[in-house]
Formats: C-alpha cells, structure tokens, sequence
C-alpha cells in the first residue's frame, strides 16, 4: 500500500487495536495472578470431602474470591464479595486475602467473629477509613466458617454475606450481620458468632450476590436469592461437581444473551 493510500483512520484504528489488545493480555495475566492467590483444586480435595466452586468474573479479574486454611485446631473455608468488579476489586480481593493469611499465620486459636472484627480494622487501618463522608466507600462483604478439626463443630460468621446448609433436604439458613468488612460505622458492634453442630452429609454454601443479582433476558428480572435457595434445595443431593454445572447452566439459560451485571461466585463443600 503506498503512503498516500493510508490514511489517518487506518492509523487510528491500528492503534486503538493494539492498545486493546495490549489492555487484554494483562487483564489474562492479571486473572491468572489472582486465581493463583485463591486455593487450587488439588489442596483443596485434600481438605474437603467434596466442593466445588463456580467463579465466573465479569471482567476476567474479579472482585469475588474465595479462600481456605487449614492449621492444626480449625479449617476455614470463606468466601467474599468486594465492592465493584474488575481491577479494582480484584485488588481489594488480594487485599482481603492477604489480611486473611496475616490473621490465621499470627494465631492458633481463633473464633469466626473474630476474624471479620480484626479483618475490618486491617481494612479501615489499609484504606485510611475514618468515618468522613469525604472518603473512598470501598469494602468487603464475606461469609466465613470456621471448623474445628478435631469435633466437627463449625463457627459461622458473616458480614452481609449468609451461609446455606442443607441437611437431608431441608435448607437452613444463617444470616449474617449486617455490616460490612470497611467503612467505620457510626457505632462500631462486633461481628457475631454462630456456632453448628454439623453431620456428615451436610452441605454448604458460601456465596456472592452476582448470582442473584443478574438479570435474566426474558423477564428482564433480577434471578433473586429466593430463586438460587430453591435452586440449591432441589440439586442439593447431587456430587458437588454435578451441582456446579447445574448451577452454572441455570445461570447461562437465565442471563442468555443479556451482560452479566456483577462477578459470580458460589462454593459448596462437604466436610
């Protein structure tokens, strides 16, 4: 092509491709940091009976995450929900993990409640959350279950995010506080400490609120979390796996070709 014939538009539109492409790379990249960060399926299978997780971002990295540990007295099994999506939540994500492992390497014997209250003055302290109306409203909603190892009796705690068990096919569900991990409240209160006896055969559920959240392309409708609790009620005796993809398939037929609003995350195990 001579000089002449190639025009400014040509030029632009080549630049604008590669800066999109170069803008897609490290998006991949930056996915790949981030699920590096949250536990791989083999660790996971060592400390768990059965699970299984449906991560599905909105914008390849994601504010959602999910997160296990396991030191001699307890297992942790958490799942959270950061304020918006893409970088930006990913990098509250990485945070919230981070603070995560600080809180479980520094003590041996911890309660569920406990973990958010040190987790949310990690937060505030990192974000420099004061109160001012003035300041950044980044924060984390999580639900957290902590196990000891030895009795099987599980701790629940939750800062907006609830817990599901079902039990031979009844659903109970735990609510959380409503408060989040970040933004210093008027009146500070701890978070709240729910304790399980739990049975073999009981399953649970961690999740985010992109899954009930996401509009569906016929009815132009929220999902809702009354649909996704008997969705999970009716799949509930299935292997974790089996679960997965009929939760992940109820999704894509719900959403069809509408944009997903928010990232998506559900983790279900059996201990």
């Amino acid at each position: 092509m001579e000089f002449d014939e190639f025009n400014n538009n040509d030029l632009v539109s080549m630049v604008q491709n590669q800066v999109l492409d170069d803008h897609f790379a490290s998006l991949r990249y930056a996915g790949i940091i981030q699920k590096a960060l949250m536990p791989d399926p083999g660790i996971l299978r060592g400390l768990l009976s059965d699970f299984f997780v449906l991560f599905l971002p909105r914008d390849i990295v994601s504010g959602d995450f999910y997160y296990v540990f396991r030191n001699r007295h307890h297992l942790c099994v958490a799942a959270g929900d950061c304020t918006g999506h893409g970088v930006p939540g990913a990098l509250l994500s990485i945070l919230g993990i981070s603070f995560l492992n600080e809180i479980f390497q520094a003590r041996a014997d911890m309660k569920a409640n406990r973990v958010l209250n040190l987790m949310r003055e990690k937060v505030m302290k990192a974000l420099h959350q004061t109160g001012e109306r003035s300041e950044t409203k980044d924060s984390i909603d999580i639900g957290i279950c902590l196990v000891d190892t030895k009795t099987g009796i599980m701790q629940f705690a939750g800062a907006n995010r609830p817990l599901i068990m079902v039990r031979n096919g009844e659903l109970t569900e735990y609510k959380p506080d409503k408060m989040t991990i970040g933004l210093a409240p008027l009146a500070e209160h701890p978070f709240t400490n729910q304790v399980i006896e739990t049975s073999p055969g009981d399953s649970f559920y961690l999740f985010s609120d992109g899954y009930a959240d996401q509009f569906g392309e016929l009815t132009d409708k929220k999902f809702k979390y009354k649909h996704l609790r008997r969705v999970i009620v009716s799949i509930a005796g299935l292997p974790m796996e089996l679960q997965k993809d009929a939760l992940e398939s109820t999704f894509m037929e719900w959403k069809g070709k509408v944009q997903q609003v928010d990232d998506v995350l559900v983790f279900g195990f059996q201990l």
